[in-house]
């Protein structure tokens, strides 16, 4: 059993990101699941964006380090979208971390420092996604995979964003069941 943070992505912590943590919690892994955004819930890419502005992407970060106070160091850290900076900046830096899954998104790992030897990590994208292909974050994950001790990149055809999360329209059923089960062999691992 693995103990595993889940962050939510740039529209909160809405019922498919819940869903998809009680998935892994039905799996037998402890999983917790804060909302970085105090309960706020947006219903576009666009406005969930707008806020992030106006509290500054070095927050969201800073919350998802205070989210995980008081929890286990050996946890395994996993980000939708915008919640792949608190996920990816926690395992690259907090001591101990058992793994990360980087979903929708990806950054430089010299933005956090490097990546750490020996912990796994898993990111998965559409390989048609505008967020994840033009803005250079699937670059980003090709370095991030090719760097680390045991890495995967996945991608899967498609050009849907959050297409993970069953409460939006962009949701992928057959994407996000591959996703899913991808991520439980991982948390198999750790």
């Amino acid at each position: 059993m693995a103990e595993v943070v889940v962050f939510h992505h740039v529209r909160g912590l809405t019922p498919g990101v819940v869903a998809l943590a009680d998935e892994l919690r039905a799996a037998g892994h402890r999983v917790h699941t804060p909302d970085l955004f105090e309960g706020r819930t947006f219903g576009s890419i666009g406005e969930g964006t707008a806020h992030v502005q106006e509290i500054g992407p070095g927050e969201v970060v800073e919350r998802g380090t205070r989210a995980v106070e008081g929890l286990p160091a050996e946890l395994v850290y996993a980000g939708f979208s915008l919640g792949v900076l608190p996920a990816q900046s926690l395992a690259q830096n907090r001591p101990l971390a058992r793994g990360a899954v980087l979903c929708h998104a990806c950054v430089p790992a010299s933005v956090f420092g490097s990546w750490p030897a020996g912990i796994p990590v898993q990111v998965h994208g559409m390989d048609a996604d505008p967020y994840f292909v033009d803005e250079g974050d699937v670059d980003a994950a090709r370095a991030l995979v090719a760097g680390a001790d045991d890495g995967e990149l996945f991608l899967y055809p498609g050009d849907r964003h959050c297409y993970a999360d069953s409460s939006l329209p962009s949701h992928d059923p057959a994407a996000a069941a591959l996703l899913t089960g991808r991520v439980l062999d991982l948390l198999a691992r750790c």
